[in-house]
């Protein structure tokens, strides 16, 4: 009977040369070097008044490389990064056994406000001055994301206002039901469930009036019609995909062809993609140039954005509704 050398993966405290986790070639070492040699960082140095006095703070860089290299690995929850900061390997070498607690990663996320589109723009930057984004090709295409957000909390200013009326009216009945129990002189039947009940239509009546005061005017479309608002991320929309509606926005991501190297990322609250090609027209100016084309999908197909594309001067490609029924290779496609 043949013998093995047995294979322990039980925990074992081992040294380890984090530094050469990082392999050449693999996205965590160019990430890594670009954070620390390529990329200007002295803006987040204003996060922080601890020069002489106060504990020292977690370095931006290392937060930076923690939070790109998760998202690039599906992880989008600070718990999650803080747990593998503590038991994955490439995590420990990115931070440097540092071990960030998850509130530490989740403020950090949550007040980058705008000083994170300039490091993509540095990164834009640095892949340019070799030439890997070419001229010649960008595609354009969208995919619609869940927000952090309840649709049944979406609507108009009108509909908000009925909602807290009929809120109102039942926290009114309530009590009224429970003066009609005390004046019949026997032991009241409205029990702390019907309190509680009533007090909590109260407080969310409240909450809407104090919505709308907050939000005096409904959104708007790119026409002019009256678009839904949400009362817990009015920048989201509404939005029909092949799983069902969603609260959520359009993703629209702009693609070098020859590398697939994305030179511009944008997230808007509109589920209708036509009126999103020409904004990304416009942020992508700066990176074409005269002979460089667009390509997109037919839901960015519209008469007017085909006449702006025109009188710009923009060369692109776009497809209409139709076009698989016109071409014959797509004759037989059913079979």
């Amino acid at each position: 009977m043949a013998r093995y050398k047995p294979i322990d993966l039980q925990p074992k405290l081992i040294p380890v040369d984090l530094a050469a986790q990082l392999l050449p070639g693999t996205f965590e070492h160019a990430l890594h070097h670009l954070l620390e040699h390529a990329i200007d960082l002295p803006p987040f140095d204003a996060r922080y008044r601890n020069d002489t006095t106060g504990a020292p703070a977690y370095a931006p860089a290392m937060l930076l490389r923690i939070g790109r290299f998760a998202y690039a690995r599906g992880i989008v929850s600070s718990r999650a990064i803080a747990r593998a900061c503590e038991e994955h390997i490439t995590f420990i070498a990115l931070s440097g056994d540092s071990r960030p607690h998850f509130t530490t990663i989740a403020h950090f996320v949550s007040t980058l406000g705008d000083q994170i589109a300039p490091i993509f723009a540095a990164v834009l930057a640095v892949c340019d001055r070799p030439g890997l984004i070419g001229r010649e090709m960008f595609a354009i295409d969208g995919v619609k994301l869940p927000g952090n957000a309840s649709k049944h909390r979406s609507g108009t200013r009108a509909d908000f206002e009925r909602q807290a009326e009929k809120m109102e009216r039942a926290a009114e009945a309530r009590l009224a039901r429970h003066r009609a129990e005390d004046a019949r002189e026997v032991e009241p039947t409205l029990t702390a469930k019907d309190t509680a009940r009533r007090e909590r239509l109260l407080r969310d009546a409240e909450d809407l009036r104090s919505w709308l005061a907050r939000n005096p005017r409904d959104r708007r479309g790119a026409k002019g019609a009256v678009r839904k608002s949400n009362r817990t991320d009015n920048e989201s929309a509404k939005m029909a995909t092949s799983k069902g509606v969603i609260q959520g926005y359009t993703g629209v991501a702009t693609v070098h062809a020859a590398h697939q190297i994305i030179v511009d990322a944008q997230a808007h609250g509109v589920g209708a993609e036509q009126e999103l090609l020409l904004p990304v027209v416009e942020a992508t100016a700066a990176l074409r140039t005269d002979a460089t084309v667009l390509t997109a999908d037919a839901g960015y197909h519209s008469e007017a954005n085909l006449r702006a594309l025109a009188e710009a001067q923009v060369p692109a490609l776009i497809a209409d509704k139709d076009m698989r029924r016109r071409d014959p290779r797509f004759a037989t496609q059913d079979r």
